[in-house]
């Protein structure tokens, strides 16, 4: 830890929801099927100095296509911690399923940050088969893809130190850019896992998701994500309702809305 880095603030803002079995959440399924819900969430990583989101979510109508229960606009979670969208100058994308990159229109003012790896998978020839497209809005993609014509996509090749306190790390599994985010925090380096790891109990029991482009790079991120982290209780997965249990509201009327993580 260099004296350099920056303390921040981290909070898991859930907008959208899905009602689902655990049998979908693990490859080979579940020996002891049951309820397994899903949350969805973007971040936010603050300090006096700076402010950047993490992923970007869904919208309403990307929420009906796909039968998902929205329960809010990502920018008005934002809002209810005194983020303008708008105004926000950096998102990092951990990757370009359509659950962390819709509504980046949302974000006229950022520049977003993505592994090259990622645009290349998401616009490369694995598209054309619908084991790996399905997770992807081809919308999304292709918007993404103006955005980098208008100069508002600064690309990663790997490991880079964001800012000071915050780094990218390149993971893959899940998709073949996925990225993690590694942050100081006061309770010390924490690491937003987005879908290295989507529940707890697929890094804890070693069982990978299903959707995945390469279960071995799914596995070795599992460890890499806890090398990174000052402790697996400083691993945030990526669509655990456990998150919002294990971690305080900033205010009580955010409770179920807005978990603090640092």
């Amino acid at each position: 830890m260099s004296q350099t880095d920056e303390i921040f603030e981290v909070y898991a803002i859930r907008y959208a929801r899905h009602d689902r079995c655990a049998a979908e959440n693990f490859i080979g399924g579940d020996p002891h099927d049951g309820p397994m819900p899903m949350d969805y969430f973007v971040w936010l990583i603050r300090n006096p100095l700076r402010t950047i989101v993490v992923d970007t979510g869904f919208n309403a109508d990307a929420a009906r296509m796909r039968k998902r229960e929205f329960l809010r606009c990502p920018a008005a979670g934002l809002k209810l911690m005194g983020v303008d969208a708008t105004a926000v100058a950096d998102v990092i994308l951990t990757h370009l399923h359509y659950d962390h990159v819709g509504n980046f229109d949302l974000f006229p003012s950022a520049v977003f940050h993505l592994q090259d790896a990622e645009m290349a998978f998401a616009t490369g020839r694995h598209m054309a088969s619908p084991a790996m497209s399905a997770a992807f809005g081809v919308e999304d993609v292709v918007g993404m893809v103006r955005v980098v014509y208008k100069g508002r996509v600064r690309f990663h090749a790997g490991d880079v130190q964001f800012v000071p306190g915050v780094s990218l790390h390149l993971i893959g599994g899940h998709t073949m850019g996925l990225q993690v985010v590694r942050v100081r925090t006061r309770r010390g380096w924490l690491v937003l896992a987005s879908d290295a790891s989507h529940y707890y109990a697929n890094m804890d029991e070693q069982r990978p998701f299903p959707i995945v482009y390469n279960v071995g790079d799914m596995i070795d991120g599992w460890r890499r994500v806890r090398e990174l982290a000052d402790s697996p209780d400083h691993v945030i997965p990526g669509h655990d309702p456990r998150v919002l249990a294990r971690y305080p509201a900033p205010r009580p009327e955010l409770a179920g809305a807005v978990a603090r993580l640092d």
